[in-house]
């Protein structure tokens, strides 16, 4: 990443080409020092990998981008005082990435008061598909299909005993009625279910309630190191139950906590294979991170920033010169677009709903394998 510099308390981050060249300012809030910060780091070096490229060949209608990003700490109530900043003193046009269930749900009404898009939220959220939110466009596929997919899978092969931890919070309800829909379906119910604190969960007490339950699996719903030292807390008192998580803790980040507690746990992702270098989408993020002057390894939580940002920038490219927050939201509710290889963004008024694509990956000799 080219530049950064501090703007005030060390907790804003500016990266881009500098204020000075920039005539498009977008902003995003998101955990840059708290228990997703590795996951989001990943992320924002794939949205800044395409910025950088797109500002190198003169930005977009002669202009170029520039992203104000602060840190959250993950916490829902920074979440909306940065947004606010953002929105009403940077004068920013939208927003991107903005990472978090409660963080983005907490935002909600300062978009629709002052009708700035949010882009890209790095949330699944069913609560920003259905109603569909006016001024918030989701990329990525929604929590409740990965978790569906997730209990569907244990099943089918073979596992009958499936506990679950769930985040006690907006996030962990949302997933788990997608998880609910799995286990209705197969007639069964949870072996067992644990509610973990949001940032300190108690996992002397979710353990032993696990382990009590002879469970053959666990969905373990949760961010970051909440997640993490969880499966350690879980391996350390001797159980092999096999553990499966959301596509939220993809991210090579999220492998390195876990260290050697990483093996066979099995992460959903929403985006194909970082490695998959016949697809086009995989390609062409590929070959522009080897053009690029940083150390760029992909990961998913990287295409999903990449991703995310393709969206921004081709509905920019179609707003046209000195783009308003008006005609950019025309622009997005008549929207549709194929990110590569099929993948397609498709909104309208009535639909803000991103891509439809769910798979399963194992976590392999330190890397996420398909």
């Amino acid at each position: 990443m080219k530049t950064v510099r501090i703007l005030c308390c060390a907790a804003v981050l500016v990266l881009g080409m500098g204020s000075a060249a920039a005539q498009i300012l977008i902003g995003q809030s998101a955990d840059m020092s708290g228990p997703v910060a590795a996951s989001v780091k990943e992320t924002i070096a794939g949205s800044q990998l395409l910025i950088d490229h797109v500002n190198a060949q003169g930005g977009i209608h002669g202009e170029k981008i520039e992203v104000i990003r602060l840190d959250d700490g993950l916490d829902p109530k920074r979440s909306a005082e940065n947004s606010r900043v953002l929105i009403e003193d940077r004068k920013v046009l939208a927003l991107l990435l903005n990472r978090g269930t409660p963080n983005a749900l907490a935002v909600i009404p300062l978009l629709d008061k002052s009708g700035t898009p949010l882009i890209a939220p790095s949330t699944g959220a069913m609560s920003l598909h259905r109603p569909v939110q006016k001024h918030v466009f989701n990329v990525r596929s929604t929590y409740q299909r990965e978790a569906e997919k997730a209990i569907q899978h244990l099943y089918t092969v073979g596992m009958q005993r499936i506990a679950v931890v769930q985040a006690d919070d907006s996030f962990g309800k949302d997933v788990m009625e997608g998880a609910m829909k799995a286990f209705d379906k197969a007639g069964q119910k949870p072996a067992a279910l644990a509610l973990a604190d949001r940032s300190k969960p108690d996992y002397a007490s979710i353990v032993p309630k696990i382990t009590a339950s002879n469970a053959q699996a666990v969905l373990w719903i949760g961010s970051g190191t909440a997640v993490t030292e969880g499966i350690k807390a879980l391996r350390a008192a001797g159980s092999a139950a096999q553990v499966i998580t959301l596509s939220n803790n993809a991210a090579s980040g999220f492998i390195k906590e876990l260290g050697q507690a990483s093996g066979g746990v099995i992460v959903t992702q929403v985006l194909p294979s970082e490695r998959a270098m016949a697809h086009p989408l995989i390609k062409e993020a590929s070959d522009m991170a080897a053009r690029s002057k940083g150390d760029i390894e992909l990961s998913p939580a990287l295409l999903e920033g990449f991703v995310a940002t393709k969206v921004l920038v081709e509905a920019l490219r179609r707003t046209g010169p000195k783009p308003t927050r008006a005609r950019l939201l025309a622009v997005l509710n008549d929207f549709r677009y194929d990110t590569g290889g099929g993948l397609e963004v498709s909104y309208s008024s009535q639909d803000h709903t991103g891509i439809d694509y769910v798979d399963l990956s194992i976590i392999s000799g330190g890397r996420f394998k398909r």
